[in-house]
């Protein structure tokens, strides 16, 4: 334990995910050991994201206006949309260059240990986004964990009750690794997802 402010900023930046008390620590003595204006720029830009970041009305990824850029974008296809958990996974996607359609972000996945349930995820607005028809495919990109797979489940219920085209994304060996590391759920999806090969 240091002494009052010191151990305010350890505890407050031991609360950021993934940061553990060790880093938090050295997270701490380092910002104590740099220049003062690297120090009220950092704080600044946490408080200038805090003013002016929000989360698009459309489709729930982050923003600076209404909506997001993806969402305002005229040459994005709006016949397909994508549903992801976090906006972290549409920079992912968008990486790729592979999807033109739009997004929903979900804001999380079901998961009854945490008391997340449906009810607080994005889920009634994603619902009146497919109500018009425009939407013919829906793109399940959740993360292939068992609270992506439940939740996953739980849209392809509803999704398929509409007679859209529902699909996930395919998942399996990473290129480059080892058939024998790969567990026992990934080498399963791997043969799931396999494809005819054309020579």
């Amino acid at each position: 334990m240091y002494e009052g402010i010191v151990q305010d900023l350890i505890d407050e930046l031991g609360r950021l995910p993934g940061v553990g008390p060790k880093s938090a620590q050295r997270i701490a003595f380092h910002v104590l050991a740099s220049d003062p204006t690297d120090v009220r720029r950092l704080a600044s830009v946490l408080v200038e994201v805090k003013d002016k970041v929000r989360f698009c009305a459309v489709c729930g990824n982050v923003a600076e206006e209404e909506t997001c850029r993806i969402c305002r974008d005229p040459r994005r296809d709006p016949s397909v949309i994508c549903v992801v958990e976090e906006p972290k996974d549409v920079v992912a996607i968008e990486r790729t260059r592979e999807f033109r359609g739009r997004y929903h972000v979900l804001g999380g996945a079901i998961s009854p240990i945490d008391d997340v349930g449906p009810d607080q995820l994005r889920i009634k607005e994603l619902m009146t986004r497919l109500a018009d028809g425009t939407v013919t495919e829906v793109i399940l990109a959740t993360d292939p964990n068992l609270e992506g797979e439940a939740t996953a489940t739980y849209l392809t219920r509803f999704l398929v009750g509409m007679g859209l085209r529902v699909t996930r994304l395919a998942s399996g060996l990473p290129v480059g690794g080892d058939l024998e590391y790969a567990d026992e759920v990934t080498l399963g999806r791997a043969f799931e997802g396999r494809r005819a090969v054309h020579g």
